[in-house]
């Protein structure tokens, strides 16, 4: 979105640049969409449970805490957002707020409100609540184990001008709030909500959670299931959505479903009506089957292998541009996906905003990459592992649970790590010490993730050092930066007011960390879903989470 446009309040158009269940599901009761399945008559009907399959159980329902998808698939459905972000466009249009107005250098914005809304306890949402809110997650809460959102940068403070006008302040420009507040991220919650501990939010809480929007948690089996329900007077959808009013299904059960085998044969059995995470390898089982495959883009960092620098290993620029060389991405992605996992060809994906082709950093060629490792002094081995002054090159990367088939991939880099003298071995997810090992540079040297959101500040988040950190470019134990380049050019990006300047600086992050070799970009990692096909108008917000308030079923 353009300075000018905000600055009216209008819509604007944003600058697009480029546990568990046992080994085999049995639903004592099929929803509503399991029964249409056999008549197929598409005959638009209210009602029905929607049984949706999901891998992972959900671990926090705060707001801020929501990028893991689990926990973004719930709080999509029972929160609401000061600002609603189209998920093809990337345009912004009114929500909560009926309208806003951002001043110059994007250091004040001013949001009008809505008077008619209300959570799910039947307490108003008003601009103190909505103050409280973005306190909360503008500041966080030390005491209570309550994160800062890595969505709002350079928050100050909130003003309450009356009930349905609320002013936000910010210490620098913070050009990046607007979208900040469309995201899941900033899914407003009650007051009493607010009180709550880290905690508080998590598993075991779910019920007690309360938002505005159009369903409300009421029930949760710990670890196994999560029911929401339709909220009756739910009346605030964004004008743009097709459906108004009351959800047309009663519900939505989440069935955590880890093994993929089970979730697809669940779907395509009629015993579950959407599956999140259909793996590639199982696309042409789900569609063979009359199923649809929903490739839901995330629009942000791509799956990587982020390269902990500063360790002993990693140090020398030559060795990480020799993993670069050694690794064959398209190999990789032919062998193992399918074509909705496109080739990265930046560390962003190309519907990211600000994105640049980088592809000439990341082109495979493993002459070159033993060329480099002999220039930097590491020799072969008799185990053919290279060596330099008694510092082996092994190193140990992070399987990623959340990420598809990553043991898999880490597998065949392994293997062509191998070819130059480069020795990876992988740390499994459910390994003992994995939580504390993948904070550790020491343990973990490459962390493979990625991250989503329909912004400039995408790439901040991932890389900047109080944010993700995820080359450890920041050590906490001394509080040192080992780049501290890095996290200028980083917080330029989100820092600036100026829309064209923003894209500039993006590109910058971008061709910055490729010539610095920090980063192998895999590809561009979406989200699968299988649906069913008396399943209607399933939706996902701008990252790829489901949202079921304009669902229907065929009767």
């Amino acid at each position: 979105m353009s300075i000018s446009d905000s600055v009216t309040g209008r819509p604007g158009r944003t600058l697009v640049i480029a546990a568990s269940l046992a080994a085999v599901l049995v639903l004592t009761a099929c929803s509503s969409g399991g029964q249409s399945a056999a008549t197929g008559s598409g005959e638009r009907t209210d009602g029905g449970t929607l049984v949706y399959l999901e891998p992972d159980a959900f671990t926090s329902l705060y707001p801020p805490a929501a990028g893991f998808y689990p926990n973004g698939g719930v709080v999509n459905n029972i929160t609401d957002r000061l600002v609603y972000q189209d998920t093809e466009t990337l345009e912004f249009e009114p929500w909560i707020a009926t309208d806003w107005v951002v001043n110059d250098d994007a250091t004040q914005f001013t949001f009008n409100l809505r008077g008619d809304v209300t959570f799910s306890d039947g307490s108003a949402l008003n601009a103190s609540v909505v103050a409280a809110n973005f306190d909360l997650f503008g500041q966080g809460d030390p005491d209570r184990s309550l994160a800062i959102s890595e969505a709002v940068n350079n928050y100050d403070h909130s003003e309450v001008v009356d009930d349905d006008t609320v002013i936000f302040h910010f210490s620098a420009s913070s050009p990046g709030f607007l979208q900040a507040t469309s995201t899941i991220t900033s899914g407003l919650i009650s007051a009493d909500t607010l009180t709550k501990d880290l905690d508080g939010f998590g598993a075991g809480s779910a019920t007690e959670i309360i938002g505005s929007g159009p369903f409300v948690v009421t029930d949760e089996q710990l670890g196994a299931q999560l029911t929401i329900t339709a909220r009756d007077d739910y009346d605030w959808a964004p004008a743009s959505f097709a459906h108004q009013g009351r959800p047309s299904i009663d519900a939505v059960q989440f069935i955590v479903t880890p093994e993929n085998s089970v979730r697809v044969g669940s779907l395509i059995s009629g015993q579950g009506d959407v599956a999140r995470k259909v793996e590639a390898q199982d696309e042409a089982q789900v569609t063979g089957a009359g199923y649809t495959l929903a490739a839901a883009q995330t629009n942000g960092v791509n799956n990587s292998l982020n390269l902990r620098f500063r360790e002993p290993a990693l140090q020398d620029i030559r060795v990480r541009q020799a993993i670069i060389a050694a690794v064959d991405r398209n190999t990789i992605v032919q062998a193992l996906f399918s074509d909705n996992y496109p080739v990265a060809t930046s560390i962003l994906s190309q519907s990211a905003l600000g994105y640049v082709d980088t592809t000439e950093y990341f082109e495979y060629d493993p002459e070159k990459a033993a060329a480099l490792l002999d220039d930097a002094g590491f020799a072969e081995g008799t185990d053919g592992i290279r060596s330099k002054d008694g510092l082996r090159l092994s190193i140990t990367a992070s399987e990623a649970g959340p990420q598809p088939r990553s043991f898999d991939v880490l597998t065949l880099v392994a293997q062509q790590l191998a070819e130059v003298g480069i020795e990876l071995k992988i740390l499994r997810a459910d390994a003992g010490n994995f939580a504390a090992a993948v904070l550790d540079g020491s343990q973990v040297q490459v962390f493979q993730s990625m991250v989503g959101r329909a912004d400039f500040d995408v790439i901040k988040s991932q890389f900047f050092s109080t944010n993700r950190n995820v080359t450890l470019n920041l050590n906490k134990t001394d509080a040192s930066i080992g780049d501290q380049k890095l996290d200028e050019i980083l917080q330029a990006v989100a820092s600036e007011p100026n829309a064209e300047a923003r894209i500039i600086n993006t590109q910058a992050a971008q061709i910055y960390l490729a010539q610095q070799a920090y980063v192998v970009p895999l590809f561009e990692e979406p989200q699968v879903y299988g649906i069913a096909p008396y399943v209607h108008d399933l939706s996902y917000e701008a990252v790829a989470r489901p949202g079921f308030s304009q669902v229907w079923l065929d009767k």
